[in-house]
């Protein structure tokens, strides 16, 4: 049984500034971001066009673990992902 956090989320987001990069295209295109929230299974990222980004990619954090990703979201400065 899955338990929810009180956003109704799988589990519980905390708030973070980290520095992160958003990679793809075989490593050869990088992003710059920053990760506002995070939790073990996904993350807010704010950028400055995130239809920029494609819909799955690694997303390196300041501290060098490297996430798979798949976009859940999009807003004007910012997206949601889920971890894979």
């Amino acid at each position: 049984m899955t338990t929810f956090s009180p956003e109704g989320r799988a589990s519980a987001r905390k708030r973070t500034l980290l520095g992160a990069k958003i990679i793809f295209n075989d490593g050869h295109s990088v992003f710059d971001c920053i990760v506002r929230n995070l939790s073990d299974t996904g993350a807010l990222i704010h950028m400055e066009n995130p239809l920029s980004a494609p819909n799955a990619f690694d997303l390196q954090l300041s501290d060098a673990r490297l996430l798979p990703c798949e976009v859940r979201w999009r807003k004007i400065n910012s997206m949601g992902v889920e971890f894979l």
